[in-house]
């Protein structure tokens, strides 16, 4: 009995003196590690948040940059237990590279995502038009854009095809140009209506006067002497400014005696005998 403790005090020994030294260094490393990880993802943090960086884009980037360099913490640790640690990245690549190609459509939306919030072509707040749909951005998530219609109704975009097809964004300018088409009748005054719509222009304030309202005659139409006419205004009176325009023109032209025509067509008769 006594030779069979001294073996095991022995064996005990043995593991202690060979694992020993590498257990307190693989401990001292982890608790080193961790500790540089935490500044240097503080690090992170305060520079993103610095560069004004969007709030989502800036979370995953810290998480991502936290979740890497703990594995690269905790795989140096088990390295210097011993571990055989070639195998096991193998194993985590070839698992890796499945779950990529299963989920190939969501990682393209995810990497849209991250362009979208990097590059910033649109906030929340802007109206766009994009992959055949209008609205506010409502909010802008790594896999998918949410849009709200005027009608409020919710549209969820992909971030894939966002990031790389075209995009119509109406609120990244401050200012924006309103068109009109007035028609007049033929024989009415050209000049008296350019002068109606000049003052109904000046008469409201949020018609910007540089650049100036441009007047033209655009069209002779089939039953019309249509009238161009362009504004420039602040991007949120663009519908106010527009509805507006077209209520007083309606309005005005009858009182100055300008006809608003109609389509109409002359019928003659000939009657053969």
């Amino acid at each position: 009995m006594e030779n069979m403790e001294a073996i095991q005090n022995i064996d005990i020994m043995d593991i202690v003196m060979t694992y020993g030294p590498n257990l307190l260094w693989a401990i001292l490393t982890l608790v080193l590690g961790l500790w540089v990880v935490k500044l240097i993802v503080a690090g992170v943090r305060k520079a993103l948040e610095k560069g004004d960086t969007e709030t989502t884009l800036r979370g995953f980037i810290v998480s991502l940059v936290s979740v890497l360099l703990k594995i690269m913490v905790y795989i140096t640790a088990l390295g210097m237990l011993g571990v055989e640690m070639t195998s096991f990245i193998a194993i985590l690549g070839a698992a890796g590279l499945a779950v990529g190609l299963a989920l190939s459509g969501t990682l393209q939306n995810f990497a849209g995502g991250v362009m979208i919030l990097f590059f910033k072509p649109f906030k929340a707040g802007d109206f766009i038009d994009a992959q055949g749909h209008s609205g506010s951005v409502k909010e802008i998530q790594i896999f998918v854009t949410v849009l709200t219609t005027p009608d409020n109704k919710t549209i969820i975009i992909p971030n894939g095809p966002l990031a790389t097809g075209s995009l119509v964004n109406y609120s990244r300018e401050e200012k924006r140009r309103v068109d009109w088409s007035f028609g007049i009748g033929y024989g009415d005054d050209l000049d008296k209506a350019y002068d109606v719509i000049k003052r109904l222009l000046s008469e409201d304030d949020r018609v910007l006067n540089d650049p100036e309202p441009f007047m033209a005659l655009g069209e002779l139409a089939d039953s019309s002497v249509n009238i161009t006419v362009r504004a420039w205004v602040n991007a949120g009176d663009y519908w106010p400014v527009f509805f507006r325009m077209n209520e007083e023109v309606y309005k005005t032209f009858e009182n100055e005696g300008l006809s608003i025509p109609f389509p109409q067509r002359d019928i003659h008769v000939f009657n053969e005998k």
